[in-house]
């Protein structure tokens, strides 16, 4: 509990106490601001009214009152101007409505979220972009991750902090020494476990509330369908062609958004693979590359070697896209491969165009012929 160390001030249980019909609860947070949560008895007047009322001779004239902000700062700044102009019936409230809060006085939270939610995603919920109502779209949807590598440890971490309600790990490898470098949703101590597993721990230590799915697989054609069944999109970890193939049309069949990352060496690619989202029809990943390379054109992270800090950064990228996905913010990458060199940090985009040709999207069997 905050504690009161000026005249101004009164500590939040002195607040509870003394509010009344002319000392009421004054909170002259912004709207953005108030979505974190209002104290019970509190009454909305923004700053420049408070000054207004309080030198008014009109009827709705303010004679005193405890006015409250984030964090005691602004309120105590403009109880210095009320004392000033000679009105002394204003007081702070010390510590504002985060003291408050953990004086455990009566809250107002937003329809749907209680203390916990409110208090974890606070930096959401002030943001009109996300705000309750976004945040009640992430807490309601299911995102599955394929690969439990370098690529969704930070995806899985980000998306847990971010309050995503549900989790899907896909993965059939035990953790190596070797992933330590780069993934870091593991530890040494989850050396020979299933990485679906490990990542379990991590992300229920991160946010215990968020529900988590595994699925000991390694996706191919014959389980992709069914793999991406009733989530909300998927996000490609994996490390070999025939899984991103297979999930390239399983996407397609279910019109999902599929957002894809690449690492090797230095280099990063990340894009959002979406034909059925858009208009007109977008690519789709086979579009990019239609046939796998040779594997000596492009060999795997074991072969080529990666920058161990590369994968944290493409993976917190495509995370940033899902999270935009489920919210309908912004302007997600469909249609726009984003190009990293790590080596001399530059950021290249390519428009991407569908091929009229493509096996996976053009010939009409997943509903985006022309």
């Amino acid at each position: 509990m905050a504690d009161r160390t000026s005249p101004l001030e009164r500590t939040p249980a002195e607040t509870a106490l003394g509010q009344s019909g002319t000392a009421p609860l004054l909170d002259i947070r912004d709207a953005n601001e108030r979505q974190v949560g209002m104290a019970e008895s509190a009454v909305v007047c923004p700053a420049e009214e408070v000054l207004a009322r309080a030198q008014s001779g009109a009827g709705d004239r303010l004679t005193g009152g405890y006015i409250m902000c984030a964090g005691g700062v602004r309120s105590r700044n403009l109880v210095e101007t009320l004392h000033q102009k000679g009105l002394t019936g204003f007081y702070s409230i010390s510590g504002g409505f985060r003291a408050w809060r953990e004086a455990g006085l009566p809250v107002n939270y937003p329809a749907g979220l209680g203390a916990p939610e409110s208090e974890r995603y606070a930096r959401h919920l002030v943001m009109p972009q996300v705000g309750p109502e976004g945040q009640k779209k992430l807490l309601h949807s299911r995102m599955l991750l394929v690969g439990l590598g370098g690529l969704n440890s930070p995806v899985a971490l980000y998306l847990a902090a971010a309050g995503v309600g549900t989790l899907g790990l896909v993965d059939d490898d035990r953790v190596e020494r070797s992933n330590l470098q780069r993934q870091i949703i593991h530890t040494d101590a989850s050396i020979g476990e299933l990485k679906i597993q490990s990542a379990r721990k991590r992300i229920e230590a991160l946010n215990p509330s968020i529900a988590v799915e595994t699925f000991d697989i390694r996706v191919d054609e014959t389980n992709a369908t069914d793999c991406v069944r009733g989530w909300d999109l998927v996000i490609d970890g994996s490390d070999n062609f025939p899984s991103r193939y297979a999930l390239n049309r399983a996407c397609l069949q279910a019109r999902l958004p599929l957002v894809y990352g690449a690492v090797m060496r230095f280099q990063g690619q990340v894009a959002v693979f979406w034909p059925s989202g858009i208009e007109p029809a977008g690519p789709c990943y086979r579009c990019l590359f239609h046939e796998a390379p040779a594997e000596a054109d492009a060999p795997n992270c074991a072969v080529a070697g990666v920058l161990g800090v590369l994968p944290g950064l493409v993976g917190t990228l495509q995370a940033c896209e899902a999270i935009k996905l489920v919210l309908g913010i912004g302007q997600p990458l469909v249609g726009r491969l984003l190009m990293i060199d790590a080596l001399s940090m530059e950021f290249r985009e390519t428009r991407l165009r569908r091929d009229p040709a493509c096996p996976d999207c053009s010939n009409g069997s997943h509903g985006i012929s022309d």
